[in-house]
């Protein structure tokens, strides 16, 4: 059991150290090359990590805010309300008589 533990807990750190490599006001996007659609999707799953990394350095942000607009806008929030799962605009119960 202290195994699985410490080897989830690597694996959260491990995750956590490749995840903050692309978060959004690192530098990556500019004026001349701004963030796009897939980099808005990808920011968005990131918001999370890019929220408690914000909160130690003023740099970074869970924003790109050079972005090509509306399509960076709608890959963000797509991604933010889907997370990993699936983009459902409707839900259903499922009852089991």
């Amino acid at each position: 059991m202290k195994k699985k533990i410490i080897l989830l807990a690597a694996l959260v750190l491990l995750s956590a150290l490749l995840f903050s490599g692309c978060i959004p006001g690192d530098g990556r996007a500019s004026a001349g090359s701004p963030a796009n659609f897939l980099w808005g999707i990808w920011h968005g799953w990131l918001a999370p990590v890019s929220l408690v990394i914000s909160l130690f350095k003023d740099n970074i942000t869970i924003y790109e805010v050079n972005n090509t607009g509306w399509w960076y806008d709608f890959g963000y929030y797509m991604a933010v309300i889907s997370g990993f799962g699936t983009l459902a605009l409707t839900r259903s119960k499922n009852k089991k008589d």
